[in-house]
């Protein structure tokens, strides 16, 4: 009978035999199930935007142009916002953050989260002050 010359077995093969025999899932009965985290990819762009019109402000009004609440939402795009939706929220629903939350968030679905100065600039309203709006915007975003 032959010996074996265990001098030749390079270690890494002999250690990876070792690591072999005990590499075994253990056995479990259970399924875990973690919730995921809502993704909001609009979040930057309203607290950028929140910061410009009213420095947070839910309860702030524009007497000039009747803005209301923190996104400073105007009649006429709280008017189309209802005839688009069905919705009947009032100038005074503006007030509360999550109702006009829903207004800005419809129209910015309607140009799509990845095109966060085009959102800006149409929230804003037209023209050339849009430009400047933006740069306010951009300037609050992370980078």
């Amino acid at each position: 009978m032959e010996r074996v010359n265990y001098k030749k077995i390079p270690s890494v093969l002999i250690l990876l035999m070792v690591f072999s025999l005990r590499a075994s899932a253990p056995f479990c009965n259970s399924l875990i199930i973690t919730a995921s985290l809502p993704v909001n990819p609009y979040l930057s762009l309203i607290k950028a935007i929140g910061m410009v019109e009213t420095k947070y402000d839910t309860l702030a009004y524009n007497t000039e142009e009747e803005a209301t609440g923190y996104f400073q939402i105007r009649p006429v795009r709280l008017k189309e916002y209802n005839r688009l939706t069905g919705s009947s929220y009032t100038i005074k629903d503006m007030f509360n953050y999550k109702k006009s939350e829903k207004v800005f968030l419809y129209f910015a679905d309607r140009i799509g989260p990845y095109d966060f100065e085009q959102i800006a600039r149409s929230w804003n309203g037209s023209g050339s002050m849009t430009t400047s709006y933006w740069n306010r915007i951009r300037a609050l975003l992370p980078h």
